[in-house]
């Protein structure tokens, strides 16, 4: 009998993403970000989260698709790390689901750029596809 195991999910651009739930924090509201200087594009900034300083990646920056429409405010998933936590801007959070690993994809072909190399896999869902972020490789530019 295949494990299963369970995704927090979410919304950018119209796309299903998941992580796995074991990786996160918490999810939160739009939070007031503080610019970092000379930092990578997909780091829109630095968040207080109760006097816990994170770093904010834009996750569509990170994969690839374009930036949000003006006036719509991102959500974050906090992700744990070992160095602290970082946060996933994301458009629109979605529910816990858990998901057989006997029925996880590689990546579609047709998925490519930055996101090939940090979409882990996809689960074909009933409504939808169900796209896996390695959340290690998510972050690894950030500072």
């Amino acid at each position: 009998m295949a494990e299963a195991k369970q995704y927090c999910t979410f919304t950018l651009d119209g796309l299903y993403f998941g992580v796995e739930v074991r990786h996160v924090q918490e999810v939160v509201r739009y939070q007031e970000m503080t610019r970092v200087p000379l930092a990578p594009a997909e780091v829109r900034g630095l968040i207080n989260l109760r006097g816990q300083i994170v770093t904010a990646v834009d996750l569509r920056r990170r994969v690839g698709l374009p930036d949000r429409p003006p006036g719509r405010l991102p959500m974050n998933v906090v992700l744990r790390r070992d160095d602290g936590a970082a946060s996933l801007l994301v458009d629109a959070i979605g529910d816990v689901i858990e998901v057989e690993d006997g029925v996880f994809e590689r990546p579609p072909d047709t998925l490519h750029g930055p996101a090939r190399e940090m979409i882990r896999g996809a689960f074909k869902l009933d409504t939808r596809l169900l796209l896996v972020l390695d959340a290690e490789k998510v972050l690894a530019l950030t500072p």
